[in-house]
């Protein structure tokens, strides 16, 4: 089994970012960039179903900067076999269409010079910068294929992926025919941790560049960032009985007009 996993570098959501008033922008000088929270999941989920099924091997891919080779060696030493990336150093400037037609060209050019097809295409549901969800889903209309979202658990036969998703109101199970798109959300294990003996052995592989064209101008355009609206200080009750002070509290609640 061919297994892709999809990555972005972001930085680290650990961290808290503030706006830089002058720029208008996160100020992001000096914050660590790391593997977006979500695709680390993904390529967890992938090596786990790698582990099980055997034969198996996952490519990890990612649109970025020179700087994306760290993060895609960490991906090497947690249970990636093989690293490409598409070399933008404006990649955070382009919108989600520009992304997946990159990417949908990309996996043409790996899978054409490697002589076969990726069977799962695996993607986080989200990046932690921009949090739009959309990279996946328009990844799968790119190359066609179907696709299952916000997956937590997954399992394999000879003719079909079998998906666990996560809904607003429980889970779903979900069976279609590969080579299929999955995004994956946080299932109920954490990412492994990169041994030492994993981190050298990584540092000896390569990671190939893919030369592909990459869209400049971008069909949305970003109008304004601005940081969200600090949190007023509640209102505290702190004399009368309970039944004086649950009146107070309704009191207030009528006049701010909660219901």
């Amino acid at each position: 089994m061919e297994i892709l996993v999809c990555v972005k570098q972001v930085a680290d959501d650990s961290v808290e970012i503030f706006m830089n008033e002058k720029t208008g922008k996160p100020a992001l000088e000096g914050v660590e960039k790391v593997v977006n929270a979500f695709d680390t999941y993904a390529l967890e989920m992938a090596t786990r179903l790698k582990e099980s099924k055997g034969d198996t091997t996952i490519s990890v891919l990612s649109l970025g900067g020179e700087d994306v080779t760290n993060s895609l060696k960490n991906c090497l030493a947690v249970g990636a076999d093989e690293a490409f990336y598409i070399k933008d150093e404006a990649y955070q400037e382009k919108d989600a269409v520009i992304v997946a037609q990159a990417l949908d060209k990309a996996i043409k050019n790996i899978e054409e010079k490697r002589g076969k097809k990726f069977d799962i295409i695996f993607c986080g549901k989200e990046t932690t910068d921009f949090a739009t969800g959309q990279v996946g889903i328009m990844l799968a209309n790119e190359l066609n294929y179907g696709i299952v979202t916000n997956l937590v658990d997954i399992d394999t036969d000879d003719t079909k992926v079998i998906a666990k998703k996560e809904t607003e109101t429980g889970y779903e199970k979900v069976e279609l025919a590969s080579p299929c798109i999955v995004t994956v959300n946080k299932p109920n294990y954490e990412p492994r941790y990169p041994t030492i003996k994993s981190k050298m052995a990584a540092r000896k592989k390569e990671i190939t560049e893919i030369s592909v064209e990459v869209a400049s101008e971008s069909a949305m355009k970003e109008v304004k960032l601005f940081s969200p609206p600090k949190r007023q200080a509640g209102v505290k009750i702190k004399t009368g009985t309970a039944e004086e002070m649950v009146a107070q509290a309704m009191q207030k609640m009528l006049e701010a007009k909660v219901f």
